[in-house]
């Protein structure tokens, strides 16, 4: 079983990119880390603790990459039984009906299943942030113990 599953949800490759840096950090830290570009509810299920890095798309939308495993959380209810989790929201607030609509609906549907956050959403705005992972990076090793607790 892995400590900690990052599944990003990208459109363009910035959430990717993000996603990789953080995973390699995780890995230097000596965690047992697999990155999910592509998750399914298996891949879900068989992790100690989840990361979701996501970028909004349409009018506040999952990615179509993401879409899926969103979906099929919220139809079979998985129950995450106060797993720990925590999710990171890249967005653009010039959008601001929809702006992170994808990391609030993330967040919102690991509650239902009753995952235990370990941080509020961790939305990162690009027109303030050129290079996210500058930022998600030291926030998600902050996290670290209370993930991989």
């Amino acid at each position: 079983m892995v400590d900690v599953g990052i599944f990003v949800g990208s459109v363009y490759g910035n959430a990717q990119h993000v996603a990789e840096q953080v995973e390699e950090m995780i890995a230097e830290k000596g965690h047992s880390v697999e990155l999910f570009i592509d998750g399914t509810l298996d891949n879900f299920k068989q992790t100690k603790s989840v990361l979701f890095i996501s970028s909004t798309t349409g009018q506040g939308d999952v990615p179509p990459n993401l879409e899926f495993l969103i979906m099929d959380m919220k139809d079979t209810m998985p129950l995450m039984d106060q797993k720990p989790f925590a999710v990171v929201g890249l967005g653009d607030s010039s959008y601001s009906d929809s702006f992170c609509g994808a990391g609030k609906q993330i967040f919102e549907v690991l509650l239902e299943l009753q995952g235990q956050p370990v941080a509020d959403l961790f939305i990162v705005d690009a027109i303030e942030t050129l290079e996210p992972e500058l930022e998600v990076v030291p926030w998600v090793e902050s996290l670290l113990p209370k993930l991989t607790a």
